[in-house]
């Protein structure tokens, strides 16, 4: 250091001693007193004071007294006792100008318990493990039951601290008042006096007759509150505020020397069960959840243990006994080294067995994370009391594999139970997560969310599964699920997905396809082959597709009609539980000669024929304006190929779905601007020449007949298919259907 000047070579030296220490003397404070001098002793250059250490003082003066603890003032003696508090020993009460109190930290002058009964602070010293605690507690208020340091306790652990002494004295006042009872008159009581009046109506009776009542309600909703405040608070202060709740109320007591079956937020052996089940969950989710330091985490978790259950509450002793994150078994789990979840430790076979909190933080944790795989991992191996919610969670694990790319292992595990589960995930699957694995499978794409049903973009993580592939899955789900099986959403999602191309647009709709119609030889050798196909299926036998087939060039072509062929059995086998089929039957699109396959080969059998055409004609029939609409999306080439489908059915009864279209769009002729161009369609297709039968060519002559008396006839088609028959094609642009069939869905619903 350089020179000092002015005042500062005024200043004293003071050496200062760790308080903490241990030392002989029990000082804090060491001063170097003043050597008398004479004048001829000031005029020396130095004196040595200790030749064999070589130490020699050069110059000195009374030194000032800095702040100090009360119990090393050098200048009022201290006496030491481990712990009087009840009145100041010797002359401890006495204080310099700068003696500090040792449990307040702050100038003795100030403390208010200095003197006083009971607590005497002047008493206080460092060598007292009592005095130190007071000091501690001093410090960290009521943190210091969770045996923090000093340097643990940061901002939000005094906050929750803080606001665990407001809620301990409002709880005193509140158990107080539970434990003096209520005194209530039993609701029947016999009169014993003389005259003996009738049961219920004697006053000195049912005086003697009052009973206590103990009504935990207002502990209950007072601790309710105090919860709900520590749920919204940060980590580490909810978490001291959960504990000391936990604590408070495993001290209480009924007081009732009979069991009072009050209700559950009344009786306390009843709500402080319940207060504990929720405590316990969310302190399970945040040693899970939040990166507490591992000193601080080890605190919180003994804490909890060292509190003293009551009888009726010993289930909760281990709640807290969570595997760390840094577990050798869990981290084993999670990089794939184990896939069972147990290993043997000392002989013996230890599981990793997790309550159902701690298993959604944990997945919760990792899907934020985006770890996929260790998530799909730690919920095959990991087991759990509460079979349903863990089976719950398992049903996501083929979404958690999409979500990593593994399409291919999706759609397996769909239809595989997972460790013996009694059932396959595909067993409990809804329409609309058939829809979106379907979709998935196809594009290759996963929603962007964490979750089936968020709303979003879609990307591309991998590759689609093959068409073969695809269709084989999707048939094994409709099998595996008879709410999925009966289900026209489902039918129609599936046609919809073969007829889509695996390009996903940006608006997350898939691409329709206009599939051309195959050979008549392959249509029929594919469908000699396909029923044996689909009964092996059924037996859930893992088949293989015929490679010559739904590998060629023709593929999509020969997914779509084995799904065609699907649909007519599930028609032959389950028509009774079908609610609908336009749906079905719109969801092919452009590709109707998919369609009329299906309808051909209805009409081998009359009762499934009369009960699809009926069920047809019922849809149009509640959703004629929905249908209004969407013939206005999808233009005049659609709905005049839709009604030349029917019109040109063999079979009459089928007939009669196009005829009551053709009724529906003549009484709403003001909302079809585009029935103008369907006249020019029809006289082009020369629909009016072909032979349709008396009814149908009648009802079709009116049909043009009105149209060319409301509108002048526009030129715009030609090159329509009917029959295998190139006639007309319409300009107007094919709207996806796609969001046809969604639209009509929503409408059915």
């Amino acid at each position: 250091m350089g020179p000092l000047n002015g005042d500062e070579e005024e200043e004293s030296v003071i050496l200062i001693s760790d308080d903490e220490a241990e030392n002989t003397l029990g000082s804090s404070i060491v001063l170097v007193d003043p050597l008398e001098k004479t004048v001829l002793e000031e005029e020396k250059s130095g004196e040595v004071v200790d030749e064999e250490c070589e130490l020699m003082v050069t110059f000195c003066k009374q030194a000032n007294v800095m702040p100090h603890a009360r119990y090393d003032c050098t200048v009022h003696p201290f006496e030491r006792m481990e712990c009087d508090t009840c009145s100041p020993l010797g002359k401890n009460a006495d204080i310099c100008n700068q003696c500090y109190c040792y449990i307040c930290d702050k100038l003795a002058s100030e403390c208010q318990n200095w003197t006083t009964p009971s607590l005497c602070h002047c008493n206080a010293h460092n060598k007292s493990k009592f005095w130190k605690d007071q000091r501690d507690f001093a410090l960290a208020g009521v943190l210091v039951m969770f045996n923090l340091e000093l340097t643990d306790i940061d901002a939000d652990l005094r906050h929750g601290g803080s606001l665990l002494i407001n809620f301990i004295h409002e709880l005193s006042v509140e158990y107080n008042k539970y434990l003096i009872g209520e005194r209530m008159p039993p609701k029947q009581h016999e009169c014993f006096c003389l005259p003996k009046l009738p049961t219920g109506q004697c006053n000195t009776c049912k005086s003697r007759r009052m009973e206590v009542v103990y009504k935990y309600s207002g502990v209950f909703a007072l601790v309710t509150k105090f919860l709900n405040q520590a749920e919204r608070e940060n980590p580490k202060a909810a978490a001291v505020m959960f504990l000391g709740a936990a604590k408070e109320i495993a001290l209480h007591k009924d007081p009732a020397l009979s069991w009072q079956n009050l209700g559950q937020t009344a009786s306390l052996k009843i709500a402080v069960p319940c207060l504990l089940q929720r405590i316990t969950t969310q302190l399970q989710r945040m040693l899970v959840l939040c990166d507490f330091p591992k000193s601080l985490y080890e605190k919180f978790v003994n804490f909890f243990q060292s509190i003293s259950l009551p009888c009726h509450c010993f289930g909760f002793s281990n709640s807290l006994n969570v595997v760390p994150w840094d577990h050798v078994l869990l981290t084993t789990v999670l990089k794939g080294q184990n896939i069972t979840g147990q290993r043997t430790q000392k002989g013996r076979k230890v599981f990793l067995w997790e309550t159902l909190p701690v298993i959604q933080a944990r997945v919760e944790k990792l899907v934020d994370k985006t770890n996929y795989k260790e998530v799909v991992r730690y919920l095959r191996a990991v087991k759990c009391n509460d079979s349903k919610g863990l089976r719950d969670l398992r049903d996501k694990i083929p979404f958690y594999l999409c979500k990593s790319g593994d399409f291919l292992d999706a759609a397996h595990s769909l239809s595989f139970p997972v460790n013996s589960l009694a059932c396959c995930t595909a067993c409990r699957l809804t329409p609309s997560e058939f829809e979106i694995y379907l979709k998935m499978f196809r594009t290759g794409s996963v929603p962007s969310g964490k979750d089936f049903q968020d709303s979003g973009p879609w990307v591309t993580i991998g590759s689609p599964l093959k068409d073969g592939v695809l269709i084989k899955q999707a048939l094994k789900l409709l099998y595996s699920n008879p709410l999925l099986y009966r289900n026209p959403k489902c039918w129609s999602s599936l046609i919809m997905i073969l007829g889509s191309s695996s390009l996903l647009g940006k608006n997350g709709y898939l691409h329709p396809l206009s599939l051309k119609e195959p050979p008549l030889e392959f249509q029929e050798g594919l469908l000699a082959a396909s029923n044996g196909l689909l009964d092996e299926l059924k037996a859930k036998v893992n088949i293989t597709l015929p490679s010559a087939v739904f590998s060629s060039h023709l593929h999509r072509e020969a997914c779509l009609i084995l799904a065609v062929q699907a649909v007519q059995q599930m028609l032959f086998c389950d028509l009774p539980y079908l609610t609908s089929f336009l749906e079905i039957a719109l969801a092919f699109g452009n590709n109707f000669w998919a369609l009329r396959l299906l309808l051909d080969h209805l009409s081998y059998e009359e009762h499934v024929l009369h009960g699809t055409v009926n069920l047809i004609l019922r849809d149009l029939n509640c959703r004629k304006a929905t249908m209004l609409k969407l013939w206005q999306n999808l233009g005049p080439q659609y709905v005049g190929e839709f009604l030349c489908l029917f019109l040109t059915c063999r079979h009459k009864k089928m007939q009669s779905i196009g005829l009551f279209t053709l009724s529906i769009i003549t009484e709403n002729l003001h909302m079809c601007p585009w029935a103008k161009h369907l006249c020019n369609f029809f006289h082009n297709a020369g629909l009016s020449q072909l032979p349709l039968g008396t009814t149908a060519h009648h009802e079709v002559s009116k049909f043009i007949n009105v149209l060319e008396k409301f509108c002048t006839v526009i030129p715009v088609c030609s090159g329509l298919v009917v029959r295998g028959k190139k006639i007309l094609t319409c300009d107007v642009p094919y709207f996806a259907h796609f969001r046809l069939a969604v639209a009509f869905a929503a409408s059915l619903s």
